[in-house]
């Protein structure tokens, strides 16, 4: 297979094995949700011994990037140790504190790409923003979360931070399974395309203020339906709890 070679035996076998293993993760060779090859084929390409492989799988799947299925195989689960990381973290975090992180990631941003766009990244947003429209209807939530997190990316990407733009999208399978949660009406979709075409205007104008301001809302936006759908569910909880007494 294209990649890989026959490890060196400077380091131990099972390093060597992982190192080539996550290049293959890294290079998009093997793509998030892929079926890599078994260990007994691996270690016929690498002419090392299934313990060899089986030990560097295991240190793959430690650090989250690989996931072992019992009677089915080995799969990828991420690409980057640093997504395998946020990915854990944001499991087990409140959905108020992945919306800070948001805001201050999102305004941040709007005001860099507001200084910083090409005509290219206009061109991109433009587009973005009139797909996000388009798929902006209540009962389709996980086609608004994947637009809406289109087109927050290429805004981030447009302030020209390329360590800002891979934390936003290794933050984004957070931030998008948030986003699929919540309540969702017509008001509310008008308020969100205002928004987003608001902050399309500004980075256009270059108005890095009135960019962190729209950017600010959106979040805002997605802070109050949170609150309400959290309040709906305990509400639920507590009736449920009453009728079960």
């Amino acid at each position: 297979m294209e990649g890989l070679q026959q490890p060196r035996r400077a380091s131990t076998l099972a390093a060597q094995v992982s190192d080539q293993l996550r290049e293959q993760l890294v290079s998009g060779r093997w793509p998030v949700g892929t079926r890599i090859p078994g260990e007994q084929e691996l270690a016929e390409m690498l002419q090392v011994s299934r313990n060899t492989i089986r030990e560097a799988l295991r240190a793959l799947v430690h650090l989250g990037l690989l996931e072992a299925r019992v009677g089915d195989g080995t799969y990828v689960r991420v690409t980057s140790e640093l997504e395998a990381v946020l990915l854990r973290r944001t499991a087990t975090t409140r959905p108020a504190d992945v919306l800070e992180l948001r805001a201050v990631l999102e305004e941040h941003a709007a005001g860099l790409a507001a200084e910083r766009r090409s005509a290219a990244d206009m061109a991109q947003l433009r587009a973005l923003l009139a797909a996000a429209r388009e798929s902006n209807h209540p009962g389709s939530m996980a086609r608004i979360a994947a637009a809406d997190g289109a087109f927050h990316l290429a805004v981030v990407r447009a302030g020209g931070n390329e360590l800002l733009g891979e934390l936003y999208e290794y933050l984004g399978s957070a931030l998008s399974a948030l986003l699929t949660a919540l309540p969702w009406d017509g008001d509310v979709a008008a308020e969100h395309d205002h928004w987003h075409g608001a902050l399309v205007d500004a980075i256009g104008a270059g108005d890095p203020v009135a960019a962190r301001y729209a950017a600010s809302m959106l979040v805002q936006v997605t802070g109050r339906l949170s609150t309400a759908a959290t309040a709906e569910q305990g509400g639920a909880g507590r009736t449920g709890r009453r009728a079960g007494e």
